[in-house]
């Protein structure tokens, strides 16, 4: 294996547009992080219930999930870049509301607030994975998809393990407020970006009809998306990667669970392991980029060994001695776990037509955040009724076996998949 960091490198030097979008992302993502590790905190110390901590995950998978449907439409619709920013401007107010959370009895004015963000994110990520192949050359696809993944690694990996300090010392408003200020920083980069976010659009969006039929002929453009996948189990099973992942991805409330009432260790500790989280989703795209290439036989396959490295690492996460030790299983599921969403959104970027790109992912959203909102539900009431251990072994077993299902269904297209 040999990961040669040139073609990244000339990329950010070569495409001031990407690069433009890639830091607006960083700073983003950071926020987020900043706000999620305190938002747990606050919610355990609260409420003192996983089963209620597990709801801060629920509303962000659950609020993305409803939302993508329709917004997957705007993506294709509208100007991407106008959504882009207009998500990133809506968002920076929605955040502060977290300040309001101070008792038990306003602790849901902080969930309001996660599901109106959320909604605002399926916005904002279906646009962006949908415009990026409108950003850069064909050729160098692969590449910003490894970047945009370690963005998202990255800023986890920083963004929590300094939000869990921040928290811990200058208090967790500080934090909320800084999650605020990284959106209206990523509007402004990208407000400046200036290569075409989509291709012409072959038909302008009506604006008459009443509201149901509105509604009515967004569900309907739907179709195409379905039918897309029916005909294709090439694109039907890059659908339902992320999604079999998600079913057992209820796990990652279960760090915070960890960090805070296993190791002891507040704050600081659940900003640990999900920093754990992110330097493992930050190298494993990486690797993968390097294993197995952007053909889509590759893609496949490597999305299958990505799923025994997490269900293996999982494994043995809640036999860990110490939170350092936890720390180092988690990094290694979630190489996995980074290797598989960047290798299934480089297959769907391909596959995927411009006109219905927008739909594509964000049905591929929609139905890993549904998935993902009810695996943690599930996660967090076991948590709370046997123990967060045995929580951990129920959600592996369950992703190994939604793996072992998929692998069933994909592995005819690994003998028959084109090349490129």
């Amino acid at each position: 294996m040999n990961v040669r960091l040139g073609p990244y490198v000339a990329l950010l030097r070569q495409n001031p547009a990407f690069t433009r979008l890639f830091v607006a992302q960083l700073v983003s993502f950071a926020g987020d992080w900043f706000a999620t590790v305190a938002l747990l905190g606050l919610a355990l110390e609260l409420s003192g219930s996983p089963a209620v901590a597990s709801l801060v995950l629920v509303l962000q998978s659950g609020g993305f999930a409803i939302a993508s449907p329709l917004t997957g439409i705007l993506a294709d619709r509208f100007d991407r870049r106008l959504l882009l920013v207009g998500a990133d401007l809506l968002r920076a107010p929605i955040a502060l509301a977290f300040i309001l959370a101070r008792t038990p009895d306003t602790l849901w004015i902080a969930l309001v607030a996660v599901l109106l963000l959320e909604i605002c994110s399926a916005v904002f990520e279906p646009a962006s994975s949908a415009a990026l192949p409108n950003l850069v050359d064909e050729a160098a696809l692969g590449e910003a998809n490894v970047l945009i993944g370690s963005a998202w690694g990255v800023m986890l990996a920083v963004g929590a393990a300094i939000g869990g300090v921040v928290a811990a010392t200058l208090g967790r408003d500080a934090a909320f407020v800084i999650n605020a200020l990284t959106f209206v920083a990523s509007a402004a980069l990208i407000v400046g970006i200036s290569r075409p976010f989509q291709g012409p659009r072959e038909i302008a969006p009506s604006t008459s009809g009443s509201v149901m039929a509105r509604v009515l002929g967004a569900v309907r453009s739907l179709g195409p998306v379905v039918s897309f996948a029916r005909h294709s189990r090439l694109v039907a099973s890059l659908l339902l990667s992320k999604t079999m992942f998600g079913v057992g991805t209820g796990v990652v409330l279960l760090l915070a669970v960890f960090g805070r009432d296993v190791y002891h260790a507040g704050d600081v500790g659940i900003g640990l392991l999900f920093a754990a989280r992110g330097l493992g989703a930050l190298v494993g795209p990486f690797v993968a980029r390097a294993l197995v290439g952007i053909e889509y036989r590759g893609l496949l396959i490597g999305i299958t060994g990505s799923l025994v490295t997490l269900v293996a690492a999982y494994a043995l996460f809640p036999l860990a001695g110490s939170i350092w030790l936890a720390a180092a299983m988690v990094f290694a599921a979630h190489l996995g776990g980074g290797a598989q969403w960047t290798l299934s959104t480089i297959g769907l970027q391909r596959a995927s037509p411009d006109s219905i790109r927008g739909r594509i992912f964000s049905f591929d959203f929609a139905l890993v955040t549904l998935v993902i909102a009810i695996s943690t539900m599930l996660a967090g009431g076991l948590a709370q009724w046997v123990g967060p251990q045995v929580a951990v072994w129920v959600m592996v077993g369950l992703m190994a076996v939604a793996g072992a299902a998929w692998t069933r269904f994909s592995s005819p297209v690994w003998r028959t998949a084109p090349p490129t």
